[in-house]
Parts: structure tokens; C-alpha cells; sequence
């Protein structure tokens, strides 16, 4: 709806990010250059999710939620790990990222990334954790969380923590969240391809959500259509990273959009896939993906459709409508400023400030804990 230089539209949905990321910019950078990859994880990311403790967990997540916000983004589908030393910051660490994010008043659908990186121990509470939340949301679902069962990707999943996060999922009637083949060294999975693997371990249905899905095959992308999972794409991350291209077009319409933890603007996010899709020769309508977005979404909370909105400032110099929307997405709305913000009928920003939270206390204490968090490294 556009009316007085204001611009009416629905929230966006990021639909793979990771909230502990938050506090990463400007880490300090490792003492060797990532080469590859796995030396990427090794060397930055999985560094950084093991120096994570319960406040760092937690300011990570009112940072993520008050930038989401700003940046129009209603519902956040987080991805978390804190693996702690010891495995120490993975017991309720689901908790504390839900409420962050609901005390700013956004959505989200959380899940713990369960790995084996770290030993059968930590891969067991990870499990449990996972287990835990979601009878927790059974239970008494909260107002503006849902949960899914989460695992890192194929490459650091022994057989026995599969089968448990398959099981775990089969009881609760979840789905589950986890990297597929952004890397090559992640394509296969004791000879055959990691996308049998999940299948033969029941962890491919329609309720699944797989993040990348570069390194597939033509057969790969028809067991992903046949099962009728959701597959999202992270352009921008996957550039970073020089992993590849992953030709979204081939997952049709259960293709999702997400930042993978480069924040949560998904009108930059929608941009970079546009023009890579040009660059590839593979089309893509972000507009669409971003609906379907919102789709997964609401799903996630059991109703038909989100009632979330966002009001930009936007002076549009010609009309807009539902026809002609992408172009303006494209190339008009990347500069617009996030205005107000109403999630579930109620006020999250309010002219560009959150309403909800004290913005500077947060950035002060984030700035503390981060240089704590940087020590640790």
C-alpha cells in the first residue's frame, strides 16, 4: 500500500541465518589465511561458536533481532550453535536466543546445530537440546516461537547422531534444518551422495530445510523435489565463500532466500541473488521466493498467512502495485529507510527506533562482551 511518500508491505522472512554471528564483525582475523573452505569453518566459524558463553549466546541474539528489525525482517530462521568449551553453552541456549529475539517482538524458528565436531557428548547435548525445546513448544507454543530439529551437515554427522536427530524429529513432527552441500567436500557421504545419505537416514521429507544445495546432482535435486523439502538459498554468503553457485531455479517453487548470517537484510539479500541469477543464466523472481518465504513461515506457526508489515519511506517516482513490485524491490526500495515495523499486531520500531528494547544499552553491552568473547579466541 503506498500513500504520502510511505510504502506499506509485508515483513520479510530470512529464512536461514545464523544470530550468533552477530558479534563476529570485525573479529580478529585467524593467524593463517583459510585456504579452503573446511580451513573457513576451522579457522573463523567454528572458533568463534566454541569461545560462546550463555551472554554472548544471548547478546548475540538482541543484536541479530534490533538489526533484523531495522531492516524490515519480521521472522528469523536461526540456526544456532555454542558448543562452548566443553559443551558447556548448549543447555538452554535455545531458550535464551528465543526470548532475545521475542523481547525486540520479532518471530523466529529456532533449532540447535547438532554436530560431532566436538565428540559424541556434545553431539548428545545437542540432541537433547533440540529434543527439549521442542516438547517445550508443544507444551505451551509461544506467542512468536516455533523450533525445528537442527544439525551443522552430513560431513560432521556420525550414523548414530542422524538416526537420533531423526528420531527426535519424528516425535515431535519437525522439521529438520541443516547445511546440504554447500562445499564439495560435503556432496558425499560414505559412498553415495549426501542427499541419499539424509534420505536413507530419515532426515529428507516435506517439513525438511536445507541450506546451500550446491554440490547437488540432477538425482540429488529429484529426491529433494520427490520428498518436497524446502531448500534455501544464500548468494551472498556462498560468494564469500567461493563454494559455487547453486542454481536455485531447479528447486522450483519450494526454493527459500536467506543470509546464512550475513545479517538479515533481505532486500540486499533479494538483489544479489537477482543479479547472480543474470550473471548465471538462471532466472529467478526474488519477489516470488520471497513470498514463499512468508509461506514457510506461517506455516511454521500453523496459520494461513502472516499478518506482519513493514512502512518504508519511499518516494516513488512511479506507480506501484502487486504487477510491478520486483522492479521496485530491485532497484528502488535497497535505499528506502525502514520506517515502522508491527509484528503479530504489535509495535516493534516505531520511526526507525525499536520500541521495545533500549538500543544503546545493547550496543554498549555488546561491544563489552564481544572484546571478552575476542580474548577467548
Amino acid at each position: 500500500m503506498q500513500s504520502h511518500n510511505k510504502l506499506t508491505i509485508p515483513g520479510f522472512v530470512c529464512a536461514h541465518t545464523h544470530l550468533y554471528s552477530a558479534l563476529a564483525r570485525g573479529m580478529p582475523a585467524p593467524a593463517e589465511t583459510p585456504r579452503n573452505f573446511v580451513e573457513i569453518l576451522e579457522r573463523v566459524w567454528w572458533r568463534l561458536d566454541r569461545a560462546l558463553d550463555a551472554e554472548a549466546v544471548e547478546i548475540s541474539a538482541l543484536v541479530g533481532a534490533v538489526e533484523a528489525a531495522k531492516a524490515g525482517c519480521t521472522t528469523l530462521v536461526d540456526h544456532h550453535a555454542s558448543p562452548g568449551r566443553g559443551g558447556n553453552a548448549v543447555d538452554g541456549s535455545l531458550d535464551l536466543v528465543a526470548a532475545a529475539v521475542a523481547e525486540v517482538g520479532l518471530r523466529a524458528v529456532v533449532c540447535y546445530e547438532v554436530t560431532d565436531r566436538n565428540g559424541p557428548d556434545e553431539a548428545r547435548a545437542g540432541v537433547r537440546e533440540n529434543d527439549r525445546f521442542l516438547a517445550r513448544v508443544r507444551r505451551e507454543p509461544p506467542r512468536l516461537v516455533r523450533a525445528m530439529v537442527g544439525a551443522h551437515a552430513a560431513f560432521t554427522l556420525s550414523d548414530a547422531t542422524a538416526e537420533a536427530l531423526a528420531d527426535v524429529a519424528r516425535r515431535h513432527r519437525a522439521g529438520v534444518h541443516i547445511h546440504v552441500a554447500e562445499d564439495a567436500v560435503d556432496a558425499r557421504k560414505d559412498g553415495r551422495s549426501t542427499v541419499s545419505w539424509l534420505k536413507a537416514r530419515g532426515l529428507l521429507d516435506e517439513r525438511a530445510l536445507f541450506a546451500h544445495c550446491i554440490h547437488v546432482d540432477d538425482a540429488d535435486v529429484a529426491l529433494i523435489r520427490e520428498a518436497g523439502a524446502w531448500v534455501v538459498h544464500n548468494p551472498r554468503s556462498n560468494a564469500n565463500n567461493a563454494v559455487g553457485y547453486a542454481h536455485p531455479s531447479r528447486f522450483g517453487e519450494r526454493l527459500l532466500l536467506g543470509t546464512d548470517g550475513i545479517g538479515a537484510d533481505m532486500r540486499a539479500e533479494a538483489q544479489f541473488a537477482f543479479f547472480a541469477a543474470r550473471d548465471h543464466g538462471d532466472p529467478l523472481d526474488p519477489g516470488a521466493t520471497l513470498a514463499r518465504n512468508r509461506a514457510f513461515a506461517a506455516a511454521s506457526f500453523g496459520i494461513e498467512s502472516l499478518d506482519d508489515t513493514i512502512t518504508l519511506d519511499y518516494a516513488s517516482p512511479t506507480p506501484v502495485d502487486d504487477g510491478n513490485f520486483g522492479g521496485h524491490l530491485l532497484f528502488g526500495l535497497g535505499a528506502a529507510r525502514v520506517r515502522d515495523v508491527v509484528v503479530d499486531g504489535h509495535v516493534v520500531v516505531r520511526d526507525g527506533v525499536c520500541v521495545n528494547v533500549d538500543e544503546e544499552r545493547i550496543y554498549a553491552r555488546a561491544r563489552e562482551i564481544a572484546a571478552r568473547l575476542w580474548a577467548r579466541l
